[in-house]
């Protein structure tokens, strides 16, 4: 298999929604207006969605897909380049299991401790995500396509039979695989099924680009995502506008825009899995056009914090958390205030990213550092 370029573009794409991501944390934990209604568990029927706060919470409804997404794509890379070089593909599954329980065991771990309860959320997701995909890593592009489409399209009705919003479900086997849980022990955000679509997804792109990379297939990448982009975005726009299945439950009350894109990310929704991944698509082929227009700089902005994607998670994730469940300062902000504290974060993470990069380098061979 011919060794491929690294695209710098997705390394920005990373690292573009890892800067939301600080500012949706910082929301989380200090923003006394913080929105979390994008559930039909924690939504009423008429609730204001101010536009600024609506605003700041909607545009981190990205992150969370394409972190996912992208960490099935290289870890299929990563994969299928093994493959090629005749590794054994029971050392590969093993690097894969310890990988993925060590990213899943960090949430009800160390996040919890920050956070003040028991907390299943992103880090849960992927690593039992990538568990899994040991096993389906042995299909067929074709065949993972139909199981993650057959979700994103029919998954809501398996959904709806244990996961009745606001009626207080407390079965946490279910929410754990489709649906959510709440209580002031637990909380669970991020079930397993609809996020493993979205690493399967990612994994059938990173096939895709090792086989373009290998001239496979003509399709280049950009026109690729500009298409699925397009599809993706026409398919949310149908779902809301009919207001019915597809948006589990929490549907459109208006015309206004906060409303439009008022979709259920807890669990996701057919509506939020199309919006997300059809931004992501097109923000990532515009990224490769201004790739191949204006070059890499090698330590720009977006390019170290996305080669350092899970330590930069880990480091202002608990700072947040640990400053608002300790530090007595949960929601004691406003939202200019939680601005300005985001920009703070990103300009001290930066020299720490750029310095943590080099030195994952020096130590590549080590195990835990190659975890994060």
């Amino acid at each position: 298999m011919a060794t491929s370029k690294r695209i710098a573009a997705i390394d920005w794409m990373r690292g573009f929604v890892m800067i939301i991501m600080v500012l949706d944390h910082a929301s989380m934990a200090y923003d006394k207006n913080h929105i979390s209604t994008d559930s039909a568990a924690t939504y009423l029927k008429g609730t204001a969605l101010p536009e600024f706060e609506f605003f700041t919470r909607w545009i981190s409804h990205l992150c969370a897909p394409v972190f996912v997404f992208l960490a099935g794509t290289a870890l299929a890379i990563s994969v299928e380049r093994k493959l090629s070089k005749g590794f054994d593909s029971r050392k590969i599954d093993t690097d894969i299991l310890f990988r993925g329980a060590f990213i899943a065991l960090l949430d009800p771990t160390i996040i919890s401790f920050f956070s003040g309860r028991m907390t299943i959320q992103v880090l849960y997701a992927i690593g039992v995500s990538m568990i899994c995909m040991v096993l389906f890593r042995r299909l067929s592009s074709t065949a993972l396509l139909i199981l993650a489409f057959s979700w994103i399209g029919f998954g809501g009705l398996i959904t709806a039979q244990v996961w009745p919003p606001q009626d207080n479900p407390d079965s946490i086997i279910a929410a754990l695989l489709v649906s959510t849980y709440s209580s002031p022990e637990l909380v669970i955000k991020y079930p397993l099924l609809p996020w493993l679509v979205m690493m399967i997804l990612g994994w059938v792109f990173g096939r895709y680009l090792l086989n373009f990379n290998e001239g496979k297939t003509r399709i280049g990448p950009v026109t690729l995502l500009m298409l699925l982009g397009t599809f993706s975005l026409i398919a949310f726009a149908i779902i809301r506008y009919n207001n019915d299945y597809g948006n589990l439950f929490l549907y459109r009350e208006d015309h206004s825009w906060q409303q439009w894109l008022h979709v259920s990310k807890y669990p996701p929704a057919a509506a939020y899995t199309f919006l997300e991944l059809g931004l992501m698509s097109v923000i990532l082929a515009i990224m490769m056009i201004i790739e191949r227009i204006v070059g890499v700089r090698p330590n720009g902005v977006l390019l170290v914090f996305g080669q350092t994607s899970m330590i930069f998670y880990l480091i202002h994730r608990l700072i947040f958390e640990g400053t608002a469940t300790y530090g007595g300062l949960r929601h004691f902000a406003d939202i200019n205030l939680t601005y300005a504290i985001t920009f703070s974060m990103l300009v001290l993470l930066y020299p720490f990213c750029f310095w943590y990069r080099s030195f994952k380098v020096k130590h590549a061979q080590s195990i835990w550092l190659r975890y994060l």
